[in-house]
């Protein structure tokens, strides 16, 4: 069975180590941070959960989910807000950026422990639903279902867009020549000449709107989707 990492991060160190043994009783791996700074310099991209203060100085709580949403290698980690500033306004600021759940202070460790168990199971159900969808933004593709949306609004694509858009999105970051797209897209085809590519892509651009300014041409190579 694997185990969970979480990190804690609360410039109360304290209630850090407070939190990080109770966790590990539970069997939980736990680290800790005493600051947003201090926590950036870790590697992020390890932990299944991440329980963050807001009230810290310099870089708050909230600024730090901002980036952490931001940056495609963690905005998949479930983040848990836990703090002092108990206002409605508060509560849906901290979800609006996307946390999964809010716990104020004062807590129970009783209720930490249960939220913390419910982001996780909901974050396995989530991932193993991800194996079959590529993400981007608001921009998502369903492999299994060949299906396109924006947030939450179909994109009609023909066979060979959505085939392109998959592979493309799928490695972002990396340019694909025409042969290459030729022969992972078009591998049934008798005789494919390189205009079509470029037709297409002037298609799915349309159709994908501001998404499609992330389809990059790089004159002499091919084809890619930027980061």
């Amino acid at each position: 069975m694997t185990t969970h990492k979480i990190l804690v991060v609360d410039d109360e160190e304290t209630l850090c180590e407070v939190l990080k043994l109770n966790l590990e009783n539970e069997g939980y791996d736990v680290d800790t941070a005493y600051s947003a700074e201090q926590a950036l310099k870790m590697d992020l991209q390890q932990y299944s959960l991440i329980l963050l203060d807001i009230m810290m100085s310099e870089i708050s709580g909230i600024k730090m989910a901002k980036m952490l949403r931001s940056d495609i290698k963690t905005a998949h980690i479930p983040i848990i807000f836990c703090s002092a500033r108990d206002t409605e306004d508060d509560m849906v600021l901290g979800l609006n950026i996307g946390a999964d759940d809010y716990i104020t202070k004062p807590y129970t460790l009783r209720n930490v422990m249960a939220r913390v168990r419910s982001v996780l199971r909901r974050s396995a159900r989530h991932t193993m639903e991800d194996t079959d969808t590529i993400r981007f933004q608001d921009l998502t593709i369903n492999l299994r279902f060949k299906h396109c949306t924006i947030e939450g609004n179909e994109v009609k694509l023909t066979k060979k867009e959505f085939e392109m858009l998959a592979l493309l999105i799928s490695h972002r970051g990396r340019i694909f020549s025409r042969e290459e797209i030729l022969s992972k897209v078009w591998s049934d085809e008798v005789v494919v000449l390189d205009r079509t590519i470029d037709v297409n892509i002037t298609r799915l651009r349309q159709k994908i709107g501001i998404y499609g300014e992330y389809i990059v041409t790089r004159s002499g190579y091919g084809y890619g989707f930027k980061e």
